[in-house]
């Protein structure tokens, strides 16, 4: 059975947590709460289609400049 989009992107935003989280030596909440702060949750869904095609590397080094932009 298909996923529907809406899983994707849900399964793939909890995937680029668990990276930040794990390339910062971060807890999951602390992850979480920047992802929020920085509402990289909404900027990960609204260009899935093609961050997910992305490297793991491509992608970290994404949301590490999204949060750079953001906190400029």
């Amino acid at each position: 059975m298909e996923r529907n989009r809406t899983d994707n992107i849900a399964y793939f935003i909890a995937f680029c947590i668990e990276m930040y989280k794990k390339s910062h030596s971060l807890t999951g909440i602390s992850a979480n709460n920047i992802f929020m702060k920085n509402d990289l949750h909404d900027y990960l869904a609204e260009n899935f289609d093609v961050l997910h095609t992305q490297s793991p590397r491509w992608i970290l080094e994404e949301i590490d400049e999204v949060i750079k932009r953001h906190s400029a």
